[in-house]
């Protein structure tokens, strides 16, 4: 056994590297809700960027769709701490829930200022930051949620991303057109529906009683809705320091963040305000919503292999295949043909997708499930805080750079990247583990 397992094995004791002999099922009562309700709603957040970049950026230009996206990413990254904590405290589900009824509110705003004309600026501005707030609030317990309503994580995260895929395939095209023929609006009205049915889906999942025998559902439903007293009585402070100490004990997932903020400010911040103005102004509006739902076929690949591979170091094969998301930024930079780009947008979304897969599965099963939420706001808050930049800079960047330049450099960025994955051995040597009891955790 090498160090490496070890050190996985005694701050995890409830997981084990050798694969299970049995696949348990996995689309019982509650991942069929779970699925429904992040379905629904993956579908609305998929119109959404198409939305600002169509609906917004003829109003208030590459800057202003810049601000908005950066304003809602920059509430998430200050209050997704706060998000964990909560999720642990009073239970994901409910912290959920309770989002999904914020943003609600939020789109169905959007929709009636859009439907009775321009919406101004500050009202759109105010919105995102609510929106984000929600967002905050709800993100963390999506991981922690995970191993409580499946028995095998990566196949559940591979399902989800599968599902995530084809929202991006159908969402971005179903937006452009229904702005085309019926404005802004009607995506934010349709948006505000997917968050009211996944509160009702999330609403519906139940746990076993808290009196189960050992090894049921009975853990599940303490991580899942916690309400002991230890809980209650723990400081926000000591609550946010355990989940940092948690977060900066695993090299391998510090180090994942730190490159991942990069990225945010030179790849994935300024990817939708530079993509969407080059595109549009090369090929069309249409253009740039065919080439999103090609991401979305592409993120269907990546799903789909994360399903059937199953490599004994995940990290370094997601990293593997973050190369080839290098060539999305690239083709768009060199002013490819419709083919050329959607074929480039393919390739990037398989890339992504499998790296997604490897990531959150890892971080599911190499952390403890008590401080999940917690360390998931963490590795979120930090991988996000640089996409916050990068959208906010990258109106003000055009005027150092050309939009082309600047997508060269993220082309650049995403490859010294993956070297850079490769090149950290807690990375790229972090084995896979699996849960036992089909797919429940053990405490130790």
């Amino acid at each position: 056994m090498t160090t490496t397992q070890t050190q996985n094995q005694a701050v995890h004791p409830a997981v084990r590297t050798d694969p299970p002999t049995a696949r348990p099922p996995l689309w019982d009562r509650r991942f069929t809700l779970y699925f429904t309700a992040r379905a629904v709603s993956l579908v609305g957040d998929a119109m959404m960027p198409v939305a600002a970049a169509l609906a917004v950026g003829p109003l208030y230009g590459i800057s202003g769709v810049g601000l908005v996206l950066g304003t809602w990413t920059g509430t998430f990254v200050l209050l997704v701490l706060f998000g964990g904590v909560f999720a642990d405290r009073v239970g994901a589900r409910r912290m959920m829930v309770g989002a999904d009824l914020v943003r609600v509110l939020t789109q169905g705003v959007l929709a009636a200022a859009f439907f009775a004309g321009a919406p101004p600026f500050w009202l759109l501005v105010t919105m995102a930051a609510v929106a984000g707030a929600a967002v905050a609030m709800f993100q963390p317990g999506v991981n922690g949620m995970v191993p409580l309503v499946a028995r095998e994580p990566q196949r559940a995260n591979a399902t989800l991303k599968v599902a995530d895929a084809l929202a991006q395939l159908l969402g971005p095209a179903l937006a452009g057109l229904l702005i085309v023929l019926t404005g802004a609006g009607t995506v934010y009205a349709i948006d505000a529906g997917t968050f009211v049915l996944s509160a009702l889906c999330l609403g519906l999942i139940r746990f076993a009683p808290a009196g189960a025998a050992a090894g049921t559902d009975a853990e599940a439903d303490a991580h899942a809705d916690a309400d002991s007293a230890v809980g209650k009585k723990s400081s926000l402070r000591r609550d946010l320091r355990q989940g940092w100490h948690e977060f900066r004990s695993r090299t391998w997932m510090w180090a994942v963040i730190l490159i991942w903020v990069a990225y945010g400010v030179l790849l994935f911040g300024p990817m939708v305000p530079l993509s969407s103005a080059l595109i549009g102004a090369r090929l069309g509006p249409n253009a740039y919503g065919l080439a999103v739902s090609s991401l979305g076929v592409g993120t269907v690949v990546g799903g789909m292999l994360a399903l059937r591979l199953r490599p004994a170091r995940p990290l370094a094969a997601g990293a593997v295949a973050m190369v080839l998301f290098t060539v999305l930024p690239l083709c768009v930079a060199l002013g490819a043909g419709l083919p050329v780009l959607l074929a480039g947008h393919v390739i990037g979304g398989g890339a992504w997708a499998f790296w997604s897969v490897m990531w959150a599965t890892s971080v599911q099963t190499h952390t403890p499930p008590e401080v999940l939420n917690r360390v998931t706001a963490y590795e979120l808050a930090g991988s996000v805080s640089g996409i916050a930049l990068g959208q906010i800079l990258a109106g003000p960047a055009t005027e150092l750079a050309s939009p082309e330049t600047l997508l060269l450099v993220s082309a650049g960025t995403c490859l010294a990247g993956c070297v850079a994955l490769l090149s950290i051995p807690a990375v790229r040597t972090l084995r896979r583990v699996a849960l036992t009891d089909g797919g429940r955790r053990r405490k130790g």
